[in-house]
């Protein structure tokens, strides 16, 4: 069963996932795990870029981190609660909940949580799955977390994607399952035209001209009358980040496109909207 929970505020989320290039979707059919620790890393200076750009606008987000990233860059995690950012869970080693079974989530996230509560020196409440992979196959994910001292989920992308998606999950704030306080806080969309479009952020923030991804998000605030919640990747403001060979059409576009003008986008963004942390916006928390 589903309650659905009425939004009380129009401040928005800003949220990153912190991960690096290699970790994306797009590239995970030609780049190997046991590569990760042989080629360049780019997150620490992204994310500091990210930071920066924060601190400059006087905003504040939420950063759903990997525990790999947190292992290799300490004090980029001690940076982000320094800053006054909310840290939060993006698992350990970034794989999707509908390739792992339920006993196989649980180390992960229990892993996750830990590592980044020891490296951080604060307690980790919400949780976004890599590439929005819980869905309606994976519901099962909701009730671990809950079990394992989250709670909050961002991992529901209420959309038809080829990667992820469920679409007939509600549009807002929900519980999962009542039985637990855990909720799902679903990446934003639009409704036009009987459709549900995408507005949260990712490949739609680059590829979309800035003022399409500026009238949606003011249409969550104004008509809907509920924050939006917005994502983005540190490897999106890179356009510098090295070139990976073999990948499909498909792929690199989705990964490679306007690179060079997702960080000014952004700035734009943070300028014309209030931000927050997710915690503080959805459950009073900081």
């Amino acid at each position: 069963m589903v309650c659905v929970v009425r939004e009380r505020a129009t401040v928005n989320v800003l949220s990153v996932d912190v991960e690096d290039y290699f970790h994306a979707q797009a590239l995970s059919g030609v780049i190997e795990r046991t590569d990760w620790e042989l080629l360049p890393w780019r997150v620490e200076a992204n994310t500091e870029r990210l930071l920066a750009l924060f601190a400059e606008a006087g905003v504040h987000g939420t950063f759903f981190t990997l525990a790999w990233v947190a292992e290799r860059h300490p004090h980029l995690i001690r940076r982000i609660v320094a800053a006054g950012h909310e840290l939060a869970s993006h698992g350990s080693e970034h794989r999707r909940v509908d390739e792992q079974s339920p006993d196989s989530f649980r180390r992960d996230i229990r892993r996750a949580k830990r590592r980044l509560e020891d490296i951080g020196g604060v307690k980790v409440v919400g949780y976004r799955a890599p590439t929005f992979s819980i869905g309606r196959q994976t519901l099962w994910a909701f009730d671990i977390l809950a079990e394992e001292g989250y709670r909050y989920s961002s991992s529901v992308y209420p959309i038809r994607h080829d990667l992820y998606g469920m679409p007939e999950a509600p549009r807002g704030r929900f519980r999962p399952n009542l039985r637990h306080p855990l909720e799902e806080y679903p990446i934003s969309t639009v409704r036009v035209g009987g459709r549900t479009l995408p507005c949260g952020g990712g490949g739609y923030f680059r590829l979309l001209p800035y003022a399409i991804s500026r009238a949606a998000i003011a249409r969550v605030n104004r008509v809907e009358r509920r924050p939006a919640i917005f994502y983005i990747h540190p490897w999106e403001i890179d356009p510098g980040q090295p070139r990976v060979k073999g990948l499909a059409l498909k792929a690199r576009l989705r990964h490679t496109l306007n690179l060079d003008r997702t960080e000014a986008r952004l700035r734009r963004l943070v300028a014309d909207f209030a931000w927050d942390r997710m915690d503080r916006v959805f459950q009073g928390g900081g």
